[in-house]
């Protein structure tokens, strides 16, 4: 059989699903190391760091998302794929470097954190120092296939706006 589409975004997002976590939250805290980028950071991690002056943001859904589901103020818009059809944005390159200052670090959020993955893998490959954002804006999906109520940015209450 042939190797399945997206297998490697898929399988470092999924590698966090079900891990047990410390009582005081301690485990999500701390960075994870991860295969061709920097790590996976939690949500709260990630706007600690921004706040801080210490990372910018990089929200690499589509714009049509951004739109649609919510977006993060301050962040910055470089989407990986766009809408329609989820084509690569042929300007990712350029974009994120103009985005994060040289020697700078960035974090990337995606909607369910494996987008931003392969994201954070180019961006190490331009030589910046990227994290993903676990979990992503939306979180994983619930038994009835719905966002937004099983972790995630939105649902970790970190700053967000409609439209």
């Amino acid at each position: 059989m042939p190797r399945p589409r997206r297998m490697d975004e898929a399988v470092p997002a999924n590698q966090h699903s079900g891990q047990r976590q410390d009582a005081d939250g301690a485990s999500l805290q701390a960075p994870r190391g991860a295969e061709g980028y920097a790590g996976d950071v939690s949500p709260a991690l990630a706007w600690q760091w921004v706040q801080e002056g210490q990372a910018v943001l990089v929200d690499v859904r589509s714009d049509a998302e951004r739109e649609w589901v919510g977006q993060v103020p301050g962040a910055v818009p470089v989407a990986w794929k766009q809408w329609p059809g989820m084509a690569m944005n042929p300007d990712f390159d350029a974009q994120i470097r103009l985005a994060v200052p040289e020697g700078g670090r960035v974090v990337l959020l995606c909607r369910s954190g494996v987008r931003s993955v392969a994201a954070a893998k180019r961006a190490t490959e331009l030589g910046i120092t990227a994290y993903n954002i676990l979990e992503g804006f939306e979180g994983d999906a619930d038994g009835q296939a719905h966002r937004g109520r099983k972790g995630g940015w939105r649902f970790r209450g970190l700053p967000w706006r409609q439209g």
